[in-house]
């Protein structure tokens, strides 16, 4: 069963393999990383683990029982009691729960780990997958954004309330 983990110096093949496998994929929908991501991952990786040594972000990656990610779901910007959630799953794992659960399940622990009482999200509109899975999970559209000029939403989420069915990440 897939296994939610926060962001480790280990996980850098497993998630430079997830992005390069994703790329396409991704670029679809959120704007491409560009070469020098990929030419810099290992730089990058640790600037990650470094900034989330701040407490100011918590990097989570999904990993599958073969040790491959399968997504990643990060809490941003944590001030205040609140953060800001981001994610995205490799292709090969939609259309199965995965970005439901991995959602459900980094909600959880903003709630009973890091203590947050407030979420917020944002996609755009032509994004269903993502607005289907924000809204599954209890998420309520409070507003209109532009995310690189096109059109948007911003979400909320009050994490005192329930977070819908459970917190299984599914298969």
């Amino acid at each position: 069963m897939p296994e939610l983990q926060l962001l480790r110096a280990e996980h850098a093949p497993a998630l430079l393999a997830f992005e390069r496998e994703n790329r396409g994929y991704f670029a679809a929908s959120v704007p491409d990383r560009g070469d020098a991501y990929f030419e810099e991952f290992a730089a990058r990786h640790q600037a990650l683990l470094d900034e989330q040594a701040t407490g100011a972000v918590m990097f989570h990656v999904l990993v599958g029982d073969g040790g491959e990610i399968l997504g990643r779901f990060n809490l941003v910007d944590v001030a205040d009691g609140e953060a800001e959630l981001g994610y995205r799953v490799a292709e090969k794992a939609t259309g199965r729960g995965v970005a439901t659960g991995g959602v459900r399940e980094v909600c959880r622990l903003a709630r009973e780990v890091y203590g947050l009482s407030r979420l917020t999200a944002v996609t755009t509109l032509d994004n269903d997958g993502s607005r289907a899975v924000l809204g599954r999970v209890g998420f309520g559209a409070v507003g209109s954004v532009t995310i690189d000029g096109q059109p948007g939403a911003s979400y909320e989420l009050d994490l005192g309330a329930q977070l819908g069915v459970s917190y299984d990440l599914g298969a």
